[in-house]
């Protein structure tokens, strides 16, 4: 009787630990993600955009799915809630897939019901493609939206080289 209560907890465990092992799928699809270092790259280039335009502001890079990598407010950021933008910017733009003023753009032409998503509708971010895909986004707080749209535009042609096709 002890052999037989030792002896189905191992089986047990034998075929669990199988299943778990075993090879993936081949349905099971790999992505690209957006690492910190990658996203210390992006913050320095934006960094050295913002300083040789003498336009200090808030930088935030989110992953895929908004969620915040890395913040980062320079020294003399006009805009006190800058790093609140600047999330708000990117995460708009990682997850709609496209530059954030493209749903300012919208708005202003007519597509009211924009409004609605919940989102920060304001240029000055940029999503980062990587194979075809958003594996996030940029977002810049500086002075002005022409300069929050270079820098970040800046930013992400400084990594292209290396991470996307």
């Amino acid at each position: 009787m002890r052999v037989k209560s030792v002896l189905l907890p191992l089986a047990f465990s034998f075929v669990v630990t199988n299943a778990l092992a075993a090879p993936p799928e081949s349905n099971i699809a790999h992505k690209a993600i957006l690492d910190l270092g990658t996203a210390q790259q992006l913050l320095m280039a934006a960094q050295r955009t913002a300083e040789a335009g003498h336009w200090p502001c808030a930088i935030a890079i989110v992953d895929d799915g908004g969620w915040p990598i890395l913040t980062a407010r320079m020294d003399g950021a006009p805009v006190v809630a800058g790093i609140e933008l600047a999330e708000g910017k990117a995460r708009t733009s990682a997850l709609f897939k496209r530059p954030s003023g493209d749903l300012e753009n919208a708005i202003n032409g007519g597509r009211q019901a924009a409004i609605t998503a919940g989102l920060l509708m304001m240029k000055g971010a940029q999503p980062i493609v990587v194979e075809g895909r958003v594996i996030g986004a940029i977002g810049i707080s500086a002075d002005t939206p022409a300069h929050d749209d270079e820098i970040a535009l800046a930013a992400v042609a400084a990594l292209r080289p290396q991470v996307q096709p």
